[in-house]
């Protein structure tokens, strides 16, 4: 189902505009010419624009504690956000907290993450988590990044969404959205996740790390797919040098633009 025309993510470019030289050569988006300084204001530029686009933006898992969104978080890895959200009940209703998780029943545990897929690993990484919070940390999640990033299965992008949407602490969630659209912004030419996350903070103001890294998502998961952009109906195209690599007719792009309520993240 298409978003409807009105709606002022998708209400620009009102007329189809020619492709990118980049886009149409399959040359990498980033220029190296591009001053620092133009490619700040250019980056600050369409994140404004992001905020209107996408006023909406927020973390799609559910929590009511860092717990929760830690665990989620983990176990949201090759799956959707939403079959997530379909588990996780079950899961704290059995384990509410990091010392009920780690005595979980490994086989129990194993049958309630099995929706999720790789849920054998899964259940290491949500047992060895819990127990190291249990051992360390007397069963409360930290709140600093060198302290999250040693228990098992967390790395700095789950580090960062703990850290921004459960205390608060502005961070850049560098998943495979975030990275495949700053690329295509021309935002940096890198393919490393912790390289990516230091020059795009270098770009965007460090209060707005945790919105804009869910608006950035957002518009990856509706309107940048990794598969087919719809070019033609991103309020973005103005400003991105990727502009073409998808329909650029704003009639054929706005029925590849996903609903606001769909949840497809890889």
């Amino acid at each position: 189902m298409s978003a409807p025309a009105s709606s002022p993510a998708y209400a620009r470019p009102t007329r189809v505009r020619r492709p990118t030289r980049a886009a149409l050569a399959g040359a990498s988006p980033f220029d190296p010419g591009e001053t620092p300084l133009a490619r700040t204001r250019r980056a600050r530029r369409m994140a404004r624009e992001l905020a209107v686009i996408h006023p909406d933006a927020h973390c799609e898992l559910d929590f009511t504690n860092a717990f929760e969104l830690l665990v989620a978080t983990v176990l949201s890895a090759q799956t959707t956000d939403k079959m997530v959200n379909k588990v996780t009940p079950t899961l704290f209703a059995r384990y509410p907290d990091a010392v009920a998780l780690a005595g979980a029943d490994r086989t129990d545990l194993e049958t309630i993450l099995k929706p999720t897929g790789f849920f054998r690993a899964k259940a290491n990484s949500v047992l060895g988590l819990s127990q190291a919070l249990v051992e360390r940390f007397d069963g409360e999640v930290p709140a600093r990044m060198a302290d999250l990033v040693t228990l098992p299965g967390v790395g700095r992008k789950t580090a960062n969404v703990v850290l921004g949407n459960a205390f608060g602490v502005p961070g850049l969630t560098v998943d495979t959205h975030f990275g495949r659209l700053v690329r295509r912004f021309g935002w940096t030419a890198d393919d490393d996740p912790v390289k990516v996350e230091a020059q795009i903070a270098e770009l965007v103001p460090k209060k707005e790390w945790t919105d804009f890294s869910h608006r950035v998502i957002f518009h990856g998961r509706r309107v940048c797919h990794a598969k087919k952009a719809a070019c033609g109906a991103c309020g973005l195209a103005q400003w991105c040098p990727s502009f073409g690599i998808g329909p650029v007719d704003p009639e054929v792009a706005l029925k590849l633009v996903k609903t606001p309520t769909a949840s497809d993240t890889e």
